[in-house]
């Protein structure tokens, strides 16, 4: 019962650690957002600087407006000051005050026209920033909302690891859960390490004394490493597969039949090659003969 409870917290660790990459997962969307979208905020940050300026040099230009419209109803009462005048000083003074406005008019109406071009060349730039973000957006909605939808999954998925891992956690021991909780509140991603083959501490490869290492794999109690302080638990059995049998399979050795049938056509070529060797012998003596009849019969003749 206790190595269930050790195999349980075992499966435990997993969910946690599900649930602890799904959060990094979600966590990982920020910066994604943040690369998908800054092209078109860049934009929509230039835009907005845009609008704000222009709307400051339209309020201007109303201002200069104004300004230039009082001018010259200053300057057309100046003038008619000037028909009335009584003497020589008086008609100096406003005279003097006609020419400032005047140039005072002027200049107005030259800013007017500049900030008129100003506010001209503002709107175009403003028109080209709109049809950019406009564009910029378009481009970037698809892979905004792929991102959603797979952040949407991924809070799905943390979801259910949480329902999974709160059903699971009520079938654990109470003392042990909250053994395994506290280890997991310092931070660590494991809280259980399995014994190793020689008897150490999967986690810091400490060694176990053979004592706990007994009584590790029979779970008796709940055993935390010395060194590390994580739960040890028994190591999974190793199942061996049928691919391993297969290798180990003798080879079978040929058929007696098979072997005789190979050697026979050695034997019938060794008989080929002898009979073409008593052919050879024969007819060189054959030869032979028949030089030696040709030279008898010529001492014949010379006799």
């Amino acid at each position: 019962m206790t190595e269930q409870r050790r195999t349980g917290l075992k499966e435990l660790q997993k969910l946690d650690i599900n649930i602890r990459e799904a959060r990094q997962r979600i966590q990982d969307f920020d910066p994604l957002f943040a690369e998908v979208e800054e092209p078109a905020l860049v934009l929509e940050s230039e835009l907005g600087t845009s609008r704000t300026r222009l709307k400051e040099m339209m309020l201007e230009e109303r201002r200069l407006e104004s300004s230039t419209e009082e001018r010259k109803d200053r300057l057309k009462r100046l003038d008619e000051r000037v028909a009335s005048v009584r003497n020589l000083r008086e008609e100096a003074a406003v005279t003097a005050e006609l020419e400032m406005v005047r140039r005072a008019l002027q200049n107005d109406e030259q800013e007017a026209l500049t900030l008129m071009d100003q506010v001209r060349k503002g709107e175009e730039r403003l028109a080209e920033l709109e049809e950019s973000s406009a564009e910029a957006n378009a481009l970037v909605e698809p892979q905004r909302e792929e991102l959603i939808t797979q952040r949407a999954k991924a809070k799905k998925d943390l979801e259910d690891f949480e329902r999974e891992r709160e059903q699971f956690a009520g079938g654990i021991d109470p003392a042990e859960l909250r053994i395994y909780d506290a280890i997991r509140r310092g931070g660590r991603w494991a809280a259980v390490s399995e014994l190793t083959e020689d008897g150490a501490c999967g986690n810091c490869f400490g060694v176990v004394p053979l004592q706990f290492q007994n009584e590790i794999r029979h779970g008796d109690s709940l055993i935390r490493c010395e060194a590390c302080g994580v739960i040890l638990a028994a190591p999974e059995p190793v199942v061996e597969g049928a691919e391993g049998d297969s290798d180990d399979e003798p080879e079978v050795a040929p058929d007696s039949d098979e072997t005789e049938a190979e050697s026979e056509p050695a034997g019938d070529d060794a008989d080929v090659e002898a009979d073409a060797d008593e052919e050879e012998g024969a007819s060189a003596a054959a030869a032979g003969e028949a030089a030696s009849d040709a030279e008898d019969q010529e001492e014949e003749e010379e006799v």
